[in-house]
């Protein structure tokens, strides 16, 4: 495979890190201190990023979005890395490819628009007793006469303060097991549909994770997202490409990010008479994260390559998964090494990288549930060996 990047694409990555250096990274330390984005800046990053065509560029063209390979979306998704959450979600979009499973209405009053950024939506899926193990939920909708009635509740709901609906995992078939569960799109204006805390987290800054409650609210047919029982199917199908845009590609991206302003403090810092950069443990940390980095990168790479191939890339995402999350955790601390006091101190963001890179190895998927995925799997191939769908 040949990952040379062609000048579209060169083009294309220049133009999001410029737009990021001009317009997001001023918005950073804003949001730190603040706990969240002002509405007209959010307004003004996401009408700047609809002009240089960056918004909802996952989405296929048939629906207005870029209609970008996997590839060109990770490297896109790296740049992203380059911000923090919430400036991402305002500029770029959180358009999840599960939406692509809207048929006939449902494409006008749900998909189309979050494309076009006029509606935002969020996934509902954990709750408090079922996190990494989705087939666990509670979340009960039942059949009407008209359509269904849901019940339940949901948290750590990203973005939930500001998306206006929410794709949400419900049990229809309480006997089928995994195979019983639906999903539904659940506009945040419905009766019966009650938005709870803001679950305040470590890091991710400006982001709201909160609680959701549905009590007994009457949906329509039309409300079921692609077909009944196969919901925990349609996301399994569709978030291997989130983790590895929104974990793997934006773990290299944030690495890479940490990384620069590590050798550039290391170039600069004296100590003894001399830079630090010098000093051969400190070369070493510089060493290992560049080895390191290139290592997660060429993996999320070569995961994308896959997909766009056509060939089944779970095993490939979930090996991605694992490295880039454990590989930016190492990166971040390194750097908070490496700036000593001033990297502990909250008047650089090195601190601020620090806890926010501690979520990559719990959210979509914990490093030691994609472990087992990685295990089971080497143990029914026999080796080591993940070939490109062979």
């Amino acid at each position: 495979m040949d990952f040379s990047l062609s000048n579209e694409q060169k083009l294309l990555m220049q133009t999001v890190r410029r737009f990021i250096a001009s317009d997001l990274a001023p918005l950073e330390e804003e949001v730190e201190s603040e706990g969240e984005l002002a509405p007209e800046k959010a307004k003004a990053i996401f009408k700047k990023s609809q002009e240089l065509g960056l918004y909802a560029t996952n989405i296929p063209v048939e629906f207005g979005g870029a209609g970008l390979s996997a590839v060109d979306t990770m490297l896109l998704e790296e740049q992203f890395g380059h911000t923090t959450d919430i400036l991402i979600r305002r500029a770029f979009g959180n358009v999840y490819e599960v939406l692509l499973k809207c048929q006939g209405s449902q494409i006008e009053r749900w998909l189309k628009p979050c494309v076009t950024g006029d509606r935002t939506a969020s996934i509902a899926i954990t709750e408090p007793n079922a996190g990494s193990d989705a087939a666990a939920i509670k979340t009960r909708a039942t059949k009407t006469k008209n359509g269904w009635r849901l019940s339940g509740s949901k948290h750590f709901v990203s973005d939930g303060l500001y998306s206006d609906f929410f794709i949400v995992s419900a049990v229809t078939e309480p006997t089928a097991g995994s195979r019983g569960i639906s999903l539904f799109l659940v506009d945040k204006a419905s009766p019966g549909v009650t938005v709870g805390k803001d679950q305040k987290m470590m890091g991710l800054r400006g982001t709201s994770h909160v609680e959701l409650f549905f009590d007994e609210v009457e949906l329509s047919q039309d409300n079921l997202l692609g077909e009944e029982g196969k919901g925990l199917r349609h996301i399994l199908e569709t978030l291997g490409r989130v983790r590895l845009a929104q974990v793997g590609a934006r773990a290299v991206g944030k690495a890479c990010h940490v990384q620069s302003l590590m050798v550039d403090y290391a170039q600069n810092r004296e100590q003894f008479g001399k830079t630090i950069s010098e000093f051969q443990l400190i070369q070493q940390m510089i060493a290992d994260n560049t080895i390191e980095i290139n290592a997660a990168r060429l993996m999320v790479l070569s995961a994308a390559f896959s997909i766009d191939q056509g060939h089944d890339a779970r095993d490939l995402i979930s090996m991605v998964k694992v490295h880039a999350a454990e590989t930016l955790g190492r990166v971040v601390d390194r750097a908070v090494q490496v700036f000593g006091g001033m990297g502990f101190c909250k008047e650089l963001p090195i601190e601020r990288y620090y806890r926010d890179a501690r979520i990559y190895r719990i959210f979509d998927g914990t490093s030691e549930i994609h472990r087992t995925v990685i295990a089971n799997s080497t143990l029914k191939k026999g080796d080591a060996l993940f070939d490109m769908g062979a």
